[in-house]
């Protein structure tokens, strides 16, 4: 349902503002969320895919008014993916308040969310722990009652490399206790850090808060040493760390990594490794109307030192670089955002998300989309409950190239769907793509997703009904039994193979007469697994002169039956001889799970 306020003043004050927050819009990729304030950052990398789960400032908050958490993800730390809301302090029956600073991590093929409420029976802050089967919920109380209970905040959960799992947290103090294999319960009781000024620095003029460790604390391993990462010295805190021969100290420390800096009077941070490189999350008051209770999420790219020290890291506003390009040939979510002008997200009748709230000259900007040797038409599914309006399709800026208009019509409700395509010319190369809407006044459209189809020199789509809203059309099964289903990874339905014998049984499509030898092609599909957790690829098998011959078209990679993972890659045809038959599919290395799959793509 649509919301009945609009940010009005937010966003007037972006449109005044945004000149002086960032250099340029082309340039500005952090705060990495601008459609709401988010706060507490807690990366995790899973199946090659970033997921950052944050907590939510409400608009004009002047405390740390916060209901709800919300999950972002990326591929690419440019484009980010707004999952929602899959946990509010309503998931928590026994709690009334404070959805404050939480921490995801995963083990036995679940996901377990520890965060921070107050416990309504005592009126003191608690740890809850919450549990999905997937990285992007729904979430569920794993419990009924607090994990742990002594009036501190900020959970981080870690496993070391025997399998011992920790939860460490505190504010003013700091503390852990180790977890059992189930990730619900905890064996001895709560023990608390010695904060001393040679393991957490010293603070001067404060009595009772003798060292710098203030809150947040976040614990990793690397190369065999153990970190701690934390917010110091409220207020305005910076963040520093310690490190340690092992989970438990003794902690020495190392001193600043981010010092105070923004217009918030906290910071949080969260690091990870992924794509090979190093990354920090923090949070900061930079959006317009931003400020020490409405904070914005950003990262920055970085190298630890030869020593394993952690280099000073300042805040930008441009972010890190892109990892790889975003791929425009199969479909986009809209709220697939590196930077959004004046829109909000939304939950979809057709699932997941959608970018509404949309008025004239609104846009959003999708970096480093790879059109290669061009593209000739762009679709979108919109809806209206006005009249509509336009998507104009262009490159470089809000008002660079123009490359296509689409004109989007009422379709009499902001939730009734319907596809509109325009042709499109000029849009070649790598760039980023800005869509801006344009049209009267008030709420324009709704839009869900996009994609663009190839120009005939680029090859264009050779797979039929890849986003498997036509039932079966144009796939068969290489053993096992084919069927349309759900869940969907987008739309309505997936495409399921069930009763597979062996591993290369899987969803299977001909498409002989569409290839070109010696051409590079683009794979991309969503995978997800009826049961157990396989390994999936999808091959090409190459039959010509008698020979039949097998192209791995995307590495392996593990699959559950909690969340979609895409398979993505890039691989050169080539045959000797006449080819008589081609046929793409998706297997497994192994075994013989039933696989779901979705919006596929082949070009």
């Amino acid at each position: 349902m649509k919301l009945l306020v609009r940010r009005l003043v937010l966003w007037i004050m972006s449109a005044l503002l945004l000149a002086t927050l960032v250099p340029s819009s082309a340039r500005a990729d952090n705060p990495i969320v601008q459609t709401i304030y988010t706060a507490d950052p807690a990366p995790l990398v899973h199946n090659g895919r970033v997921y950052l789960y944050t907590g939510h400032d409400e608009d004009g908050s002047t405390y740390f008014t916060m209901r709800d958490w919300r999950v972002f993800s990326s591929t690419d730390m440019a484009n980010w993916t707004d999952h929602g809301s899959p946990m509010s302090l309503a998931t928590f029956t026994w709690a009334d308040a404070n959805a404050w600073a939480g921490h995801v991590i995963p083990r036995n093929g679940r996901f377990y969310w520890y965060v921070p409420v107050r416990n309504r029976a005592t009126g003191g802050m608690a740890i809850g722990v919450a549990v999905g089967d997937s990285p992007t919920g729904p979430f569920r109380d794993a419990l009924g009652r607090p994990l742990v209970e002594n009036g501190e905040i900020d959970p981080h959960a870690f496993i070391d490399d025997n399998g011992q799992a920790y939860l460490y947290w505190g504010n003013p103090r700091l503390w852990y206790v180790r977890l059992n294999t189930d990730m619900t319960s905890f064996s001895g009781s709560p023990t608390q850090i010695p904060l001393t000024a040679a393991g957490f620095g010293a603070r001067s003029g404060n009595a009772s808060r003798p060292t710098l460790y203030e809150e947040g604390p976040w614990i990793f391993k690397r190369n065999g040493l153990y970190y701690t990462v934390f917010a110091a010295e409220c207020c305005s805190e910076f963040i520093a760390y310690s490190t340690a021969p092992s989970a438990t100290g003794p902690w020495t420390y190392r001193g600043t990594i981010m010092p105070r800096q923004g217009s918030s009077f906290t910071n949080h941070a969260g690091i990870l490794d992924y794509a090979g490189g190093s990354y920090f999350f923090y949070h900061n008051g930079a959006l317009p109307g931003g400020g020490g209770y409405t904070r914005s999420v950003a990262m920055e790219k970085f190298t630890y030192n030869a020593d394993g020290t952690i280099p000073t890291i300042t805040m930008t506003t441009a972010g890190p670089p892109q990892v790889g390009t975003l791929n425009p040939f199969v479909r986009q979510e809209a709220e697939t955002i590196a930077w959004a002008q004046g829109v909000e997200t939304e939950p979809s009748s057709e699932g997941g998300m959608n970018v509404g709230f949309i008025e004239n000259g609104d846009h959003i900007k999708v970096k480093g989309v790879a059109f290669g040797n061009g593209a000739s038409s762009f679709t979108a599914r919109v809806a209206s409950g006005t009249s509509g309006g336009r998507i104009e399709v262009r490159l470089g800026s809000a008002t660079g190239t123009l490359v296509g208009t689409c004109t989007v019509p009422g379709t009499g409700g902001w939730q009734n769907w319907t596809t509109v395509t325009c042709p499109v010319s000029g849009a070649t190369g790598t760039r980023d793509l800005y869509l801006r809407f344009a049209g009267g006044s008030g709420y324009l459209l709704n839009l869900n997703w996009w994609q663009f189809s190839a120009s005939g020199g680029s090859g264009g789509e050779l797979l039929t009904n890849g986003t498997m809203e036509n039932g079966t059309t144009g796939w068969t099964a290489s053993g096992g039994t084919l069927s349309s289903a759900t869940p969907a990874y987008a739309g309505s339905s997936s495409l399921l193979t069930s009763g597979r014998t062996a591993a290369w049984n899987g969803p299977n499509q001909n498409v002989t007469a569409q290839l070109t030898n010696g051409k590079s092609y683009t794979t991309s599909v969503w995978v997800r697994s009826q049961s157990g957790t396989p390994s999936a690829k999808a091959t090409l098998a190459l039959t010509a002169n008698g020979t039949t011959n097998y192209l791995q078209l995307t590495p392996a990679q593990t699959v559950n039956t909690g969340g979609w993972t895409l398979l993505t890659g890039t691989a050169t045809v080539s045959w000797t001889g006449t080819l008589t038959n081609a046929s793409f599919y998706v297997e497994t290395a192994a075994g013989t799970d039933g696989l779901y799959i979705d919006d596929a793509s082949f070009q």
